[in-house]
């Protein structure tokens, strides 16, 4: 017995569903919720004002030169930073949140907070539960 998939369902823009696997949203999805996504966007909106590549590298501990570029790569393409490149010796580029970038940023900056704030109830419900393992 043969079955057929079922075609693909199109998707028209601005009635995106985020619970399926096929939908653009998934993919914004996945983007955002990157470590490097959210710092960067959080150092970018918490300075205000455009920042230099270095600036922002010494903002982010831990983040590789790679890293970064392609993380500022991908915002950019986003429309969520928009990079500036001033001829000069040495060239100088800056980056700054878009206004679309800025609205992801109040978002973020939410849970960055909210993280801060709740990081040892977190950690007493990991304990709570290891010892519950350990016990069984």
């Amino acid at each position: 017995m043969t079955t057929k998939a079922k075609p693909a369902r199109k998707i028209e823009p601005g009635t995106y569903e985020a619970y399926m696997h096929d939908c653009p949203a998934v993919a914004l999805l996945s983007t955002i919720s990157n470590r490097w996504v959210s710092l960067t966007m959080c150092t970018l909106g918490a300075n205000g004002d455009a920042m230099r590549y270095s600036h922002i590298s010494r903002e982010i501990p831990g983040v590789s030169q790679k890293m970064l570029t392609q993380t500022l790569r991908m915002l950019e393409r986003d429309g969520m930073v928009e990079r500036t490149v001033t001829p000069s010796v040495p060239v100088r580029v800056d980056y700054e949140l878009t206004p679309l970038g800025q609205g992801l940023y109040d978002l973020l900056s939410q849970v960055r907070d909210w993280a801060a704030d709740k990081t040892d109830d977190v950690d007493a419900a990991r304990a709570r539960y290891d010892t519950r393992q350990v016990d069984q």
